[in-house]
């Protein structure tokens, strides 16, 4: 409840991502507020288009400056973005109940109030369909949180022994140097960037995506399997 709450918040009162106190002074938003935490934003398209867009600079860098005729503000924004919205504007796209009387004009207004350069800065886009009721109710066997975190504190691991720091930060030169796959990787990666029309930062990203599934899978080599299943995860480059 209390990143819903920051994630109305950021919705209803600021739209220049800092709110301003008397005397011009800036305080920090919701962004520098989750530094080195989760910032969650539900139903997406739903936010101003212009709160999103400030989005892109803090996504990239890390920080984000607010510039002012009398001063200029620099405050830490180092978070983890996770969005989630509907797959249309009644949310029934999809669905196995065939609901939806969403036109393809309507769905494609929804989607476009995300931008493709925004879109380009999350790594990860996964489509979520709704469950039937025979799936809903049955019993699944699933992995057990405490045997997933230390799998993810070994490839944490492997990553700051390998790099000093985590697959995320790692620069343009840095991913030539550790991001490196095999010819049957490169081939599929090719044509990922030509079906798809991937951009310079979404192939980077695949890279890093590929790299942290390698680790978490216990491999040195970042191989072809490991491209494929990064390029799945740019759901919405497919979309659009």
């Amino acid at each position: 409840m209390v990143i819903l709450t920051y994630c109305y918040r950021i919705y209803d009162s600021f739209s220049h991502i800092f709110v301003f106190i008397s005397g011009g002074i800036p305080r920090p938003g919701e962004i520098s507020l989750a530094h080195h935490g989760v910032l969650f934003l539900d139903e997406l398209p739903e936010f101003d288009r212009k709160v999103l867009e400030v989005l892109r600079e803090p996504l990239e860098s890390g920080r984000i400056t607010i510039s002012r005729a009398a001063r200029q503000a620099d405050f830490p924004a180092s978070f983890q973005l996770i969005a989630a919205m509907n797959p249309c504007p009644c949310g029934y796209l999809g669905h196995h109940n065939n609901k939806c009387r969403c036109t393809p004009d309507q769905v494609s207004r929804y989607k476009a109030k995300i931008s493709g350069p925004l879109l380009d800065r999350i790594d990860i886009h996964i489509e979520v369909p709704a469950l039937s009721e025979d799936d809903l109710t049955k019993a699944s066997v699933s992995e057990y949180s405490q045997s997933i975190r230390l799998r993810v504190e070994a490839a944490r691991k492997k990553q700051l022994s390998r790099q000093a720091k985590p697959n995320n930060l790692l620069g343009t030169k840095e991913i030539e140097q550790y991001c490196v796959t095999d010819e049957a990787g490169m081939q599929l990666l090719k044509q990922a960037i030509s079906r798809l029309s991937l951009s310079a930062r979404a192939y980077h990203r695949i890279l890093k995506v590929a790299r942290t599934i390698a680790d978490l899978a216990g491999d040195d080599a970042i191989k072809s399997v490991h491209i494929a299943e990064a390029v799945q995860y740019r759901k919405y480059d497919k979309a659009v």
